[in-house]
């Protein structure tokens, strides 16, 4: 049962713990090596038509990295201790997981709007998105803030614990530099377009099925939380397909429906207008209550997915 309690004291110290700033944070370490690798892959090849080829290094030296050091690391520390590798292995976990992080994020944003410091509202949004936030609107804030939080409900929470439900830490660490080589260079512009399309494509393929058990716990979340969980279903079926990511939109358009508002719209970035197809019915303006009924949806999915992977950990362990 190891497994198990690591996955549920890794839970805990997310939940409540964080990602405190005073301790070093694999994500970074990761971002190091992500710069210093594009560096030299672009100082090595110089045709457009190579990098495409040279791209495919990324997941291989990034992703295949970070799980054999985790791997190394939690072998390492069986040797000093076997307790030493459980507390080591919990930490790592819960570093993948982001739980607190977003929830925080969201309630800070809507804190702002509930005081009516609009200023604040959106410089506070500019650290969690990507889009212009100087000229938004309340409805807008809200739009953005609920966007964010439901979008990273599969790559934040549910795709870590399940990864790690399947292969521990090293699996979920893998993951985690799998999504953060996305977030990076997995970008559909002139400067990525090449170099970063398996980056892209390798986090659609890792994210494809915990994405699909996302919206199903949302619909039971939605439920438990007594909000509209036929409508979150349903938008799921409607809607989901319209967002360019193969996975994003399934948690974007069931929040949508189960909040009974809509999402999706103009966005602008660094003054470019980016037009995103829209999900679920308008029915009301979005307002700061509904960041809060994110984030609470949110919870209720992080603790069934919690069950879900406390099972398949079970699963495993009794087939082995």
């Amino acid at each position: 049962m190891t497994e198990v309690w690591i996955l549920c004291a890794a839970y805990l110290i997310d939940r409540v713990v964080g990602d405190p700033r005073s301790l070093p944070h694999p994500v970074i370490i990761m971002g190091w090596w992500i710069t210093r690798l594009e560096r030299v892959i672009r100082s090595l090849v110089k045709k457009e038509s190579h990098l495409k080829l040279a791209g495919i290094l990324f997941p291989l030296v990034i992703v295949g990295g970070s799980y054999a050091v985790v791997w190394l690391l939690l072998w390492g520390a069986t040797f000093i201790h076997p307790v030493l590798a459980w507390i080591l292995g919990a930490w790592l976990v819960s570093t993948t997981i982001a739980t607190k992080g977003l929830a925080d994020a969201g309630m800070e944003i809507a804190r702002y709007l509930l005081a009516g410091d609009m200023e604040a509202a959106r410089r506070s949004l500019s650290m969690v998105v990507g889009r212009d936030t100087e000229r938004l609107d309340e409805p807008e804030v809200c739009r953005g803030a609920v966007e964010t939080v439901a979008e990273n409900i599969v790559d934040a929470i549910v795709s870590p614990l399940i990864y790690a439900a399947i292969g521990g830490a090293p699996l979920a660490m893998a993951y985690r530099a799998a999504n953060t080589l996305d977030s990076m260079v997995g970008y559909k512009n002139e400067k990525y377009m090449n170099l970063g399309w398996a980056s892209a494509r390798f986090d659609d393929v890792l994210n494809y099925i915990p994405a699909r058990l996302t919206a199903l716990l949302l619909v039971a979340a939605s439920w438990l939380a007594r909000l509209d969980w036929k409508q979150c279903w349903a938008m799921i079926r409607r809607d989901a397909h319209l967002h360019p990511s193969p996975n994003s939109g399934l948690p974007e358009a069931g929040v949508a429906g189960a909040l009974g508002v809509q999402l999706g719209g103009l966005n602008y970035y660094q003054g470019v207008a980016s037009n995103r197809a829209k999900m679920g019915d308008a029915k009301r303006p979005l307002q700061a209550s509904d960041i809060v009924a994110t984030i609470r949806l949110m919870y209720l999915v992080s603790l069934l997915c919690l069950l879900v992977s406390v099972m398949i950990s079970i699963l495993l362990s009794t087939g082995k």
